[in-house]
């Protein structure tokens, strides 16, 4: 079962409040500090590991109990990647656009 987390917007500046994220080389958001669950992402340069899709479109993020059983015939087209020991995520392909699914321990 799926629960709805966030919603990920790219935007072609660095928003308020943003932090980095080495690994992905991104800029982030805390959605948890938004009234409508929104992420914000901001690729400043170079590149990230994260698909063009993610880069360039918005996305859904849902919590799942098991990212494993979640990714079962699905089309994945980024991770699993562990964020920490509790966060480990991965983006899945449904309807032309990323959708993310966070597993949370």
């Amino acid at each position: 079962m799926r629960t709805l987390n966030h919603f990920g917007v790219p935007v072609n500046y660095k928003p308020e409040g943003a932090m980095y994220n080495e690994g992905l080389n991104v800029w982030l958001t805390d959605f948890s500090k938004s009234a409508n669950k929104i992420e914000f992402i901001y690729l400043e340069s170079g590149e990230s590991p994260l698909p063009e899709k993610v880069l360039t479109t918005a996305h859904i993020a849902y919590q799942v109990p098991s990212l494993e059983e979640a990714l079962k015939g699905q089309k994945v087209i980024f991770g699993p990647a562990v964020c920490d020991e509790h966060l480990t995520i991965a983006f899945i392909e449904e309807e032309g656009i990323a959708i993310e699914l966070m597993e949370i321990k």
